[in-house]
């Protein structure tokens, strides 16, 4: 089980976690650690700059980093001459380079691309304080398995072409670092480097010369909707091949959230035909614990937020049609079909779920209905008193009547609660399954209507019934500026002397 992944600031009580996992990232090593009176140093002169990642509250991985005036160095440096001979007195909040002194990851916890995520923190820094560049000297550990035979220049050509893999050079050359130069006595005492280094660089392009501690807040959301092609897998493994395919793309535009259609394993029905409707179901709900594992994951390693569509599960002995919200930090939410078509009743067995909330995110308070329920409009309404700014509706339709509800009600949904609303379904034939033989989807992404959004209230939509992926990015900002100073206000200007909404009993997921 992945416990809950947390990055942020680095303690003086979290040394001894700190020293433990430093010296599994460094066996063999010939140097000396940091001690705890130079992370206190760190800490005192450059809070921000001291990064760590937690996983289940424990220590994993930290970048440590101080700001310099580079040119008072420049690139001949040493790592003893950068860090004032390890005290840090060259340290300068009025510098221009944030210049990394210290970056690993558990050995434990490698392969769930937490150091990216030390990266992407450092590099969010680095525009936050409008700094120049980051740079830093980088060890070549494998480098004297083939100082025989190579240059340090030729060894680094041979990376960067992939011809030889180097555990540090080819995770930062993949961070969008570049070489510099390379560095002779840098580090005398590393050995495996043979006392070379390579001097990286990233620049900060949104760097402006002539100000200081610029701080911008973000308030772009990149929305990544898989639209599913139904086929036949011949198990769990072979469909999340498929998934992670998708995952990764999605990933790879940088996207904060993945959403799945509804019942989207759908296809692995097939191998229970000789059973009932209701039985094969039930079934089916046995791998849903392991397909939140996998999701939990995946969005750790894509450092993505998923929302996994939907699938049958069993809660307390009903059928339920459930969901997760899997963070990119290890945390996981459940969400509920509120309610169930009479199909889903009729065939299936499914019961409706009682839960309703929204989802604090690092990219923005959520909401999520799937399908049907987001042709009751009391749920979303009741979302949006929740300051929901974003809603996913996984569904799954089979005609394109039924597309068209779940689609024109996705529409009133942005508008008249002032948010923007994610759709996506899956596309394609399942001749072999029961009751889920066709499909139809349009992935779609909608907004509200006023001059800040366009004229047709939908932001980007995917081509009708093919297998593809949708990026949108939207602003949360323009939803602040509609709340006040819209056209019209339809959350401000409802009538609550006249009328009111609320839950009853309502429960947690």
């Amino acid at each position: 089980m992945i416990e809950q992944v947390e990055i942020g600031s680095l303690h003086l009580e979290d040394y001894q976690q700190l020293l433990q996992a430093m010296k599994a990232s460094y066996p063999g090593w010939q140097g000396g650690f940091w001690s705890s009176d130079a992370i206190q140093n760190l800490i005192t002169k450059f809070p921000d700059g001291q990064i760590v990642i937690k996983a289940g509250g424990v220590v994993v991985g930290c970048a440590l980093s101080i700001i310099v005036d580079y040119k008072k160095f420049g690139d001949g440096h040493t790592y003893k001459q950068i860090t004032g001979n390890y005290t840090f007195s060259t340290h300068n909040m009025d510098g221009d380079v944030l210049y990394g002194i210290e970056i690993f990851i558990h050995p434990d916890y490698r392969g769930l691309r937490l150091g990216r995520r030390l990266y992407d923190a450092r590099k969010d820094l680095c525009e936050n304080l409008n700094l120049r560049a980051i740079i830093f000297g980088g060890r070549l550990p494998n480098y004297h398995e083939h100082a025989d035979k190579l240059t340090p220049k030729q060894y680094i050509q041979k990376v960067k072409s992939k011809e030889i893999y180097d555990p540090v050079l080819s995770f930062q050359l993949a961070n969008d670092f570049h070489v510099k130069k390379v560095l002779k006595n840098y580090m005398p005492e590393d050995e495996q480097s043979m006392e070379f280094a390579t001097l990286l660089q990233w620049f900060n392009v949104y760097y402006v010369s002539d100000m200081k501690n610029v701080f911008k807040t973000k308030t772009d959301v990149r929305l990544g909707l898989i639209q599913w092609q139904m086929r036949l897998y011949k198990d769990l493994d072979e469909m999340f091949s498929q998934v992670e395919y998708f995952i990764d793309s999605v990933s790879a535009y940088k996207s904060d959230f993945a959403l799945l259609p509804e019942l989207f394993n759908g296809p692995l029905l097939a191998g229970y035909n000789h059973l009932s409707e209701a039985e094969a179901m039930r079934e089916l709900a046995k791998h849903t614990p392991e397909m939140k594992t996998r999701f939990q994951e995946m969005a750790i390693r894509y450092n993505v937020n998923i929302i996994t569509g939907s699938f049958p599960s069993i809660e307390n002995g009903e059928l339920k049609n459930i969901g997760y919200l899997c963070h990119r930090n290890g945390v996981v939410d459940k969400y509920e079909k509120i309610h169930i078509t009479p199909d889903e009743a009729k065939h299936w067995g499914i019961r409706g779920g009682n839960s309703l909330k929204v989802y604090d995110t690092d990219a923005g308070r959520i909401g999520i209905l799937i399908c049907y329920d987001v042709e009751f409009p009391e749920l979303a309404r009741l979302l949006a008193d929740e300051h929901m700014q974003i809603l996913f509706v996984p569904f799954l339709t089979d005609t394109q009547n039924a597309y068209m509800r779940v689609r024109l009600c996705a529409q009133a949904r942005a508008i008249e609660n002032e948010c923007f609303v994610a759709i996506t379904g899956s596309v394609g034939n399942l001749p072999k399954v029961e009751n889920m033989d066709i499909q139809y989807s349009q992935a779609a992404v909608f907004t509200p209507s006023d001059f800040a959004f366009p004229s047709n209230c939908i932001k980007s939509e995917a081509t009708a019934n093919t297998e593809m992926i949708l990026i949108a990015e939207v602003d949360l900002s323009l939803l602040h500026e509609l709340h006040t100073y819209g056209s019209v206000r339809n959350l401000k200007d409802r009538r609550r002397d006249f009328y009111e909404l609320k839950l009853r009993n309502p429960q947690k997921p």
